[in-house]
């Protein structure tokens, strides 16, 4: 009798807060929300005239403070509260053309104007876009929690983690219902492809599909994410972001040694760097206490924008035009928020102002680099050897100068920093910037070098080019023939050679100055007879001190050392990012209408008031920008993160327009789900990708089966809910790598300079630098595509068919095509044919007949037994094939390739079999 009544009185309760719940929903009147319900309708209807671009009439919709301030009436056109009064709603309603709005549109519906009409009689309030609110925590919707435990769910063994409670509650609000599970071999192969990038090893394959214990996917998963091969397959991935190419671009597109970059990539990957720290290394490595070479190298995220090497281009245009790429690709490709209308405009959307753009600008706008030819400045890596020597110097400098100095010597040997190039000179007399890219004297010459700080600089290190040996050069203070600061001769004859085709000279001062300086400098040279002879050409300036320690031991033994490391040839370079000191500092301005010619107001760094402040206490430069960044505060770099690992795995992001977060790009599908996931990345993972990828995979929703059915084709064709696997097309790197594993080709070799693969003829055309295609060999041309050389003028082709970027600019997301080419090129492209040959190779291998050899095939590409009627299929077309061959001897040998045991009708007929097999669609997708 007590159970009856306990049960009697909670029914009775449950039922009172059920009542008493709807008739407070049914009662209170559901306020405007201004994100999801007025701003679509501004944005279709209204800001096109009346926003950032255009403000017709004085009046504006971008900012609450703008839309409530007086028009050109001299009157508001919204008045919060009174609808009836406010202007703006009064032109919605008209019937006359001519004064209704939208203008020359048609109007709005009448459901449109009462939610505009209701919202500013609730105070037209303005609200911030999702995407630019703090990400917080997210309550998960346990589905297997309900209403006091009352109802159980029917999905507790389907769901694996967190992420299945959200997708499975939004199936549920879609009356879908999530797929079974896939079996192990395509689940192997589908893990496989998205954690490493190819197929896994036999070996981990078959301890996989033997083991039949719970935990034998998670092992699968840890062994996958501490492969070496895990680093490439997503260094691929963010090098679209980073723009990557081994060449700088533009018309003439010449190399670039920038290839330690990726190598950095790879093994920040591997050893699972956190987020946080990856991006600061990038932004801002160079700004860290006492950098490495590796955190000087991790800059070249922003050395990959383009250098113009073209003659008689504008390097100072050039070089804001590096600068915007940096602002435009940080934005985008860290923070998935189009930028780059800001720099013309106020942006018509979003909560960013035109001033905004130079102030993060001014973030940038300091970096040394200067669009010249050699892509100063370059971290020199110097070898073991050598490497040696600069640390006996170092250890000698701590002893006797100061650490700043010491400092600023060994950065110095490094990175050759901070000097003025050339380029900077103006005022030429019978002298000129030879091919916009050198300053050359010819007799009787004259330039001028502006703005120079001398305070605390003794002497002038550079390099130069004599064309005579008997010349004089002279530096004058402030005036063509003002005091003379240092005179020398100079002579093609010198023992002194630095880099090569460079000689070089260090001159003390005549006399001791200080403040800034206009510098002239002359030439003359008996040597010279006709007037266009070239005298004598530099590169750049390095004013300093000279060498510290004098008098003390061992004094001239390290001031030679000094010259002997800084005239050394150094095993390679790559161009980083370094600012200007505060001597060389440049001013940001405004860009009036974005014009870089025009320049406005001063700006100085600072970030979007839209979002979160710089953090307390940083400093106003790179390294501060690195800081807000990477602020948990901040509410958009991790969930543009989550956002694309979850579209590399699924196919589509939770927000499918992984470069625009903001108002204008597509909503979010399970925005709680993003929430949730960013803020475990930032809080529980400690910023770790693979902790992150590893709960993704683990999910039941990444294990589903991709069977569709036609219901489901009807209600979520793009399965924007995931109520089944992914299924999509491979990468362009991941079909090429795949391919060479299942060949038995893959070159397993990591690191190092960028190969060329076989390419025709005729493909990369570099008439102006005299490059060409030279296909690697010795096994070089067999390893994975992230090593492939990347031209950005002629990206490697079977590639860029398949979606791969040119990397002019950065790349959020590659959008996916499907044109007969890219059939085309896998069915015909020579390095396709190739692998088809070495895998009908391995086939043979296996031993056995045809149909046995075949079957073998498909189950190492695939990891499953083929069924018999695709067997059949495959047996035909061997047959077909090898009556053709058997008849033609030169098309068996056009089709193998060589004169060799291979070449007969048996081989060449299972070449066809093997290349159909690696253009299946099951092949070429992840299903």
């Amino acid at each position: 009798m007590p159970v009856f009544f306990k049960r009697r009185t909670l029914l009775v309760m449950v039922s009172i807060i059920i009542i008493s719940t709807l008739f407070v929903f049914s009662t209170h009147h559901k306020k405007i929300d201004y994100i999801s319900e007025v701003k679509p309708i501004l944005n279709k209807h209204c800001i096109t005239c009346h926003g950032g671009v255009r403000r017709k009439a004085g009046f504006s919709l971008l900012f609450r403070s703008e839309a409530l301030a007086n028009t050109e009436s001299g009157k508001p056109a919204i008045i919060p509260g009174d609808p009836d009064h406010s202007e703006m709603i009064r032109r919605l309603t008209l019937k006359d053309p001519e004064e209704r709005m939208p203008f020359k549109h048609e109007p709005l519906s009448k459901k449109e104007i009462e939610v505009l009409r209701n919202w500013v009689k609730e105070g037209a309030q303005w609200g911030d876009h999702w995407a630019y609110l703090p990400v917080k925590p997210v309550e998960i919707p346990n589905s297997n929690k309900s209403f006091f435990g009352l109802f159980a769910s029917d999905n507790a063994e389907w769901v694996k983690n967190d992420i299945d409670y959200f997708i499975n509650d939004k199936l549920k609000e879609q009356k879908l219902s999530h797929a079974i599970v896939s079996d192990k071999q395509t689940l192997l192969r589908r893990v496989s492809l998205d954690l490493i990038g190819m197929p896994a090893s036999e070996k981990l394959a078959r301890q996989f599909l033997t083991d039949s214990t719970d935990s034998a996917y998670t092992i699968l998963i840890d062994s996958l994410l501490a492969s070496p091969h895990f680093g490439e397959r997503w260094a691929a991935m963010w090098m679209d972001v980073a723009r990557y190419a081994d060449t700088k671009g533009y018309e003439r597109d010449d190399n670039r040694n920038i290839w330690r970059y990726r190598d950095w990539l790879i093994k920040a990957f591997n050893e699972d760097k956190p987020y946080n720290q990856f991006l600061i290394e990038q932004i801002a490595g160079d700004m860290l206490p006492n950098p490495t070479d590796a955190q000087y190298i991790a800059t070249a995220f922003h050395r990959n924008t383009m250098t113009n090497d073209e003659g008689g281009t504008d390097n100072e245009e050039f070089r804001t035009a590096a600068v915007i790429d940096r602002v435009n690709s940080t934005w985008e490709g860290l923070m998935g928020t189009t930028f780059a209308c800001v720099q013309c405009h106020s942006h018509p959307y979003d909560p960013f102002t035109h001033d905004e753009y130079y102030k993060f600008l001014a973030f940038f706008n300091n970096s040394r680099d200067e669009d010249t030819e050699a892509d100063y400045p370059l971290l020199r890596t110097f070898n073991d050897s050598i490497q040696l020597k600069l640390n006996t110097l170092q250890n000698w400098l701590k002893q006797h100068t100061t650490e700043e100095q010491t400092i600023s010597i060994i950065n110095f040997l490094k990175t050759l920093q901070p000097t003025y190039n050339s380029i900077k000179t103006d005022q030429f007399i019978n002298c000129e910037l030879s091919d916009t890219k050198w300053l050359m004297f010819r007799n009787n010459a004259s330039a001028r070098l502006p703005n120079i700080s001398l305070d605390n600089k003794t002497a002038l290190l550079f390099p130069y080019r004599a064309f005579v040996n008997d010349g004089t050069l002279k530096i004058y203070l402030d005036k063509p023939d003002g005091d003379l600061l240092m005179e020398t001769k100079v002579s093609k004859l010198s023992k002194k050679i630095y880099n090569g085709s460079w000689l070089y000279a260090s001159l003390p001062f005549k006399k001791i100055v200080t403040g800034k300086h206009d510098l002239y400098f002359s030439f003359t040279s008996p040597e010279l007879k006709k007037p266009f002879d070239n005298g004598l050409q530099f590169d750049w300036f390095y004013f300093t001190r000279e060498f510290p320690g004098k008098g003390e031991r061992e004094y001239v033994e390290m001031e030679q050392l000094f010259y002997n490391l800084f005239a050394s040839s150094a095993a390679g370079t790559t161009p980083v990012m370094i600012d200007n000191p505060k001597e060389m500092y440049r001013a940001t301005h405004v860009f009036e209408r974005g014009n870089w010619l025009v320049k406005g107001k001063e700006v100085f760094p600072e970030t979007p008031h839209a979002l979160n402040p710089l953090p307390a206490g940083a400093p106003h430069n790179r390294f501060g920008l690195a800081m807000w960044l990477t602020d948990k505060k901040n509410p958009l770099v991790s969930r543009t993160l989550v956002n694309r690992l979850w579209e590399q795995l699924f196919g589509t992001g939770l927000a499918e327009t992984l470069e625009d977060l903001g108002t204008q790009g597509i909503p979010p599908t399970h925005r709680e789900l993003l929430d949730h996931l960013a803020w475990q990345m930032m809080n529980d993972y400690k910023w770790s990708i693979k902790k992150l990828l590893k709960e993704m995979v683990l999910s039941a929703t990444y294990m589903q089966d991709t069977k569709v059915t036609p219901e489901l084709l009807e209600k979520d064709p793009a399965n924007k809910y995931f109520s089944r696997g992914p299924r999509v097309r491979l990468s362009a790197e991941q079909i090429r790598d795949q391919c060479l594993v299942v060949s038995g080709l893959m070159n397993e070799k990591m690191y190092g300079p960028s190969v060329m693969p076989w390419q025709p003829e005729g493909i990369w055309l570099s008439p102006w630098a005299g490059q060409y295609w030279v296909n690697s060999s010795n096994g070089e041309q067999y390893r994975r595509a992230v090593y492939t050389f990347w031209k950005r003028t002629a990206p490697y082709p079977s590639m860029l068919m398949f979606d791969g970027a040119a990397r002019e600019v950065c790349t959020a997301r590659r959008i996916r095509t499907n044109t007969p080419l890219q059939a085309l090129t896998t069915l015909n492209d020579s390095v396709y044919i190739d692998m088809a040959r070495h895998f009908a190779y391995r086939m043979q291998k296996q031993g056995g007949n045809i149909q046995q050899q075949i079957s073998r095939g498909y189950q190492l590409a695939m990891y499953k037994t083929m069924l018999p009627e695709k067997l059949e299929i495959m047996v035909n077309l061997y047959k077909k094939a090898f009556e053709q061959f058997k008849k033609d001897k030169q098309k068996t040998h056009q089709m193998v390739g060589g004169m060799d045991e291979h070449t007969n009708p048996e081989t060449a007929a299972l070449v066809v079999v093997a290349n159909a097999m690696l253009n299946l669609d099951e092949f070429v997708t992840k299903n």
